[in-house]
């Protein structure tokens, strides 16, 4: 009978360990991370001007922003770029935690979580941007929750009020044009009496963005952070569940024309700031109202 030993003897010896044909190196792998980081940052880019340059994406945005008020302007301009409607995102580990899968075929939405840090040419620290994917609640097989009801309107002016750094009095003196008045001399926010709550809320949060923005050293131009103001304003009403359509960003201000991207998410920075310290004071003012009233003896 023939042998055949000699085929298996003759085949060349493999190393023991099996690599991939497309495994990456570690410059591969760089390379590839690279061109992700690149491409969302061109995402971005493109999502800023035309942000900049239009008043109902900008208003978008700033929805969006009332959505993730914790995120930056950045990673705002990511979740409106990829899923505009979207309200709950968390990672795949963190959809795990909530004993919920993402379902088959959903793409992650892209956003930039900081890195490790780094020192510059010139010796100052920056801070590398790592991509990270996150996926929205209705991506995942979690059950979608009704939002949670928005606070009753005299508690939330109550807590509105608790959060500004100045004092709020009524006034009797402010035309029927004005609803609230920051004085950076008095440090302190007139409120025209009889308004209804919607214009209060509205008129107070523009008015406590402008004293939040306030250094206090005597030099507060008001008309220059205006319109910061003004969006902090809508981002409160929206968050709060009131109508915002009385809003109009028909024409925003004439410097974001052509402005350069990198400047122009540090204006959306600015007003993503200013919005989400009214709206983190906020938060915790009710939340001390809940407190309390938890706390208080049944009569």
């Amino acid at each position: 009978m023939e042998n055949f030993d000699d085929i298996f003897t003759a085949q060349p010896q493999r190393n023991a360990q099996y690599t991939p044909a497309d495994a990456f190196s570690k410059d591969e792998w760089a390379a590839s991370k690279q061109a992700e980081r690149s491409e969302v940052y061109e995402m971005m880019d493109a999502a800023t001007e035309s942000v900049l340059s239009n008043g109902e994406d900008f208003r978008r945005y700033l929805d969006t922003l009332s959505r993730f008020d914790r995120y930056s302007a950045g990673n705002v301009l990511l979740i409106l770029t990829q899923m505009p409607d979207a309200t709950q995102l968390r990672d795949f580990d963190g959809w795990k935690e909530k004993n919920a899968s993402i379902k088959k075929n959903e793409k992650g939405i892209r956003i930039l979580e900081p890195g490790e840090e780094y020192t510059r040419e010139d010796g100052t620290t920056g801070v590398s941007y790592n991509v990270k994917k996150v996926f929205d609640v209705s991506q995942t097989t979690a059950k979608i929750q009704q939002q949670n009801e928005h606070p009753d309107e005299r508690q939330l002016i109550r807590a509105l009020m608790q959060a500004s750094p100045v004092t709020v009095i009524i006034s009797e003196t402010l035309s029927p044009e004005v609803g609230a008045h920051y004085d950076p001399h008095d440090s302190v926010i007139s409120i025209r009496r009889g308004m209804a709550a919607q214009d209060i809320v509205r008129a107070l949060s523009q008015e406590i963005a402008h004293a939040k923005m306030d250094s206090r050293d005597g030099k507060y131009d008001g008309g220059s952070v205006a319109f910061i103001a003004y969006c902090a304003s809508y981002v409160v009403c929206q968050k709060a569940g009131f109508d915002v359509s009385s809003f109009n960003f028909g024409r925003l201000p004439e410097s974001f024309s052509g402005m350069d991207p990198q400047v122009g998410r540090g204006e959306l920075t600015r007003i993503r700031t200013v919005a989400a310290d009214i709206l983190e004071n906020l938060s915790s003012r009710l939340e001390q109202q809940k407190d309390k009233a938890r706390h208080q003896p049944e009569r």
